[in-house]
């Protein structure tokens, strides 16, 4: 596994990855073509056998003092083998705020132990967040 930065070129793997990791909420062709185009966007891909396994997108705000994790995703089959956690680390490092920030589905579990193992804290809820209703968890880190 290798961590690389993202760029327009992986557009159409970015949008089966969305796909498999999503399957309710794969983001729309134009919005994924934004998060790898937009100048401040912090991006990362991890490859295996030439494969994108993991993505993710991060949004510097500076006149806020945060950044928000746009999007994270590992591809079903490579979950639990730190992944998610790396995409994470390089977000954070690549930072250069006091704060991160990140949205969750309330239901998924696996996502919020690992957030809370990386020093994450639940700082609100928004309720029906997502296009089902499931509400969303945000979590905060001090960088």
């Amino acid at each position: 596994m290798e961590i690389q930065t993202a760029n327009l070129l992986d557009l159409n793997a970015l949008r089966r990855l969305e796909k498999n990791c999503f399957e309710k909420d794969a983001w729309p062709l134009l919005d994924l073509f934004a998060v790898l185009t937009w100048p401040e966007v912090i991006r990362f891909k991890v490859v295996a056998n030439d494969e994108m396994i993991g993505f993710a997108a991060c949004d510097p705000r500076p006149s806020q003092s945060v950044a928000w994790i746009a999007t994270i995703g590992v591809d079903r089959r490579f979950q639990r083998r730190g992944v998610g956690r790396m995409l994470l680390r390089a977000c954070e490092e690549q930072v250069k705020l006091p704060r991160m920030k990140l949205s969750v589905r309330i239901s998924n579990h696996n996502a919020i132990a690992l957030y809370e193992k990386e020093g994450y804290q639940t700082v609100d809820v928004w309720g029906r967040y997502y296009s089902d209703d499931e509400d969303a968890l945000v979590m905060e880190k001090l960088l």
